[in-house]
């Protein structure tokens, strides 16, 4: 799916960035492989022991205060050990009104 491949790319792009995170993944709710229990168990077998998950949306819909939470809880259960955080949501980003204004000016 092309769309899903675009976020492989940011995430891509995201790793090529200077940060301290030990490794970077994709994962998804539906349609497209890994799943998040599995890409966070795939961490976790890897040796992760803090994980921070990052919704890549841009409202608060179902997705965002459901869904993932559910997905992230039914593995958490299962690692209680393992520190797992869910980032805020992409359009909760206070700079979201000024990549907004930096995408209108490209036109």
């Amino acid at each position: 799916m092309a769309s899903n491949d675009e976020v492989r790319e940011i995430a891509r792009q995201f790793d090529l960035q200077k940060h301290d995170f030990d490794q970077v993944a994709t994962a998804f709710l539906e349609l497209d492989q890994p799943s998040i229990p599995d890409a966070l168990i795939n961490a976790i077998e890897q040796g992760a022991r803090e994980i921070v998950v990052l919704p890549y949306f841009l409202s608060a819909g179902r997705h965002v205060s459901e869904d993932i939470p559910a997905e992230v809880a039914s593995v958490q259960k299962d690692y209680p050990d393992v520190i797992i955080n869910i980032a805020p949501y992409l359009g909760a980003s206070a700079r979201m009104p000024e990549i907004l204004l930096s995408q209108a000016k490209k036109v």
